[in-house]
């Protein structure tokens, strides 16, 4: 039932039977140990198993061989589509408001118990690697190598419990690095323990520096471009119009695409992203330096010397922007393979649950856009992958809703953990063996506070089923943007890119009464305090 790609990597098949149908039943096994991978803004575009024509092109046969392992998720959701506020979900089982976590830097409500605890407390051994990306300490943790802040690329600073509260600055590509202190926890443990590790890496966050043997990749690959890459928001709320996220305006050709050679034009000279970029650049080695600009310069002055302008200058950043990107996704899928080798060889793999995830999803360019922030599907969806032998079968398939406010009571019941009545996630394990329960929930709620900040994406929050999505976006204008009071409505069978907005379609008044007052029902439940 595997799909083999031209390069040996393996697609999740696409037609499996019905939503979380799976072959024969293998029952139940609770596994001692679990493992959490976590990407910052991959895209479940840029993964194969999930048979997306850019994949198709750069393809992940790690990922896929994960996936074909256990089960894939087709429809899990985010409830805030932000890094800060996504990873406060993970460990509270909470939403936004209810954590405190609405937006980037500071809001977490330390008081709320993170699911690390628990699991402490049942004798398993936690820690964490990577990215934490939040104003407090790790908390539950036994063991934590951690980034500062966004972390870097190149040569990262990491945390750990006796560096004195300091981070200090390892020689290497920060996703190898990450790998490398997940070893170093599973080589420490003690064996006769559970353990729950946690391994959050940077990449593929923005500005998207390839690891040096990759600085060429995929440069004569032509990705192809979405069919709403030239989408001119007509029937959008003013939202999608007053964003800051576009590929044409907003990518800036030194920072993201490493166009050094511009960055003494007047449009570039000022900006914050340029002293980011020489931040970049400083702290590389001589030699990682060297190599960088020996793949970079003559494709810069290739494309100088062309003067693009227009339509044509917008693909070329898309090209340039995907190249990158999906070179960083490339060592992603080299780092999943060496942890997975690691476990097979340790003879771990057939009580650890293996779960890979990213904080969110991300924009290949559909609407014009990168970054995530809105309701709209590309970032509102992430990938999922599930794997545990005991408890799904190979090449499964759900398309059950879920979220990442459902991660925390999934660890806990699969560690035999009953999850606190605050939590209101739902645990995921029913879902593994093929069966959705009955009572499974039929809705999502969303809601998105950053505003104004980078991108300047408006305020809004929304309900999802099955087949519609609302949006109602809100609040007071910042700058050059007026105050907001807006809806959308999508039939996400028949407009699955949401170009249409439906929301003063009579023929969808019934629809647009049916999730408002779900929306309404979401408010007043959760106790939501603006809106």
């Amino acid at each position: 039932m595997r799909h083999r790609l031209k390069n040996g990597a393996f697609l999740a098949p696409a037609i499996l039977l019905s939503a979380c149908s799976t072959g024969e039943n293998k029952g139940e096994q609770k596994p001692l140990n679990i493992i959490h991978i976590m990407t910052d803004d991959h895209s479940y575009q840029t993964i194969s198993a999930y048979g997306h024509p850019i994949s198709r092109l750069a393809p992940t046969p790690n990922l896929d061989r994960l996936a074909y392992q256990g089960m894939l998720f087709r429809k899990a959701f985010v409830e805030n589509s932000l890094s800060t506020p996504s990873r406060a979900c993970l460990m509270t089982g909470l939403y936004s408001h209810q954590n405190g976590q609405r937006q980037l830097g500071a809001g977490i409500d330390t008081t709320k118990v993170f699911f690390s605890e628990l699991l402490q407390k049942q004798g398993y051994q936690t820690g964490v690697v990577g990215k934490w990306h939040m104003q407090c300490e790790p908390k539950g943790f036994n063991f934590y190598y951690v980034l500062d802040d966004q972390g870097d690329y190149y040569n990262p600073e990491f945390k750990t419990p006796d560096s004195n509260g300091q981070y200090v600055r390892e020689e290497g590509y920060a996703t190898t690095l990450t790998t490398d202190h997940a070893i170093e926890f599973l080589d420490g443990r003690d064996p006769e323990k559970p353990f729950c590790l946690l391994v959050h890496h940077k990449a593929p966050h923005r500005n998207w520096m390839p690891d040096i043997k990759y600085l060429d990749l995929y440069e004569e690959v032509e990705f192809p471009y979405p069919d709403t890459f030239f989408d001119d928001y007509s029937t959008r709320c003013e939202a999608a119009r007053t964003q800051e996220m576009r590929i044409d305006k907003d990518m800036n050709l030194v920072y993201d695409l490493k166009v050094d050679e511009l960055r003494n034009r007047a449009e570039y000279k000022q900006s914050w992203l340029l002293q980011s970029w020489d931040a970049s650049l400083e702290r590389m080695t001589p030699e990682q330096r060297e190599a960088w600009h020996a793949a970079y310069s003559h494709k810069n002055k290739a494309f100088i010397e062309q003067n693009l302008k227009g339509e044509e200058l917008t693909k070329w950043k898309y090209q340039r922007y995907l190249r990158d990107y999906l070179r960083c996704i490339k060592t992603i899928d080299d780092e999943v393979g060496r942890l997975m080798d690691y476990l097979e060889k340790e003879g771990l793999m057939d009580n650890t649950v293996i779960v890979y995830t990213s904080d969110q999803g991300f924009y290949m360019g559909e609407h014009g856009w990168f970054d995530k922030r809105f309701m709209y599907e590309e970032s509102f969806r992430t990938p999922l992958i599930i794997s545990h032998p005991a408890m799904t079968n190979r090449g499964s398939v759900c398309d059950a809703l879920v979220q990442n406010i459902d991660y925390a009571p999934t660890y806990l019941s699969l560690a035999g953990v009953e999850k606190p009545d605050f939590m209101v996630g739902t645990s995921l394990v029913p879902l593994l063996n093929g069966q959705i329960p009955s009572d499974w929930r039929e809705y999502l709620y969303y809601h998105y506070y950053d505003y104004p900040a980078v991108h300047q994406v408006r305020r809004h929050d929304g309900v999802r089923d099955e087949c519609y999505k609302l949006i109602h976006f809100y609040g007071e204008g910042a700058g050059n943007d007026t105050n907001i009071n807006c809806n959308e409505l999508y039939d996400l069978q028949a407009d699955p890119t949401e170009i249409k907005n439906r929301y003063n379609d009579p023929q969808y008044a019934e629809v647009v009464t049916r999730l408002q007052s779900r929306l309404d029902q979401f408010r007043s439940d959760l106790k939501v305090d603006e809106f």
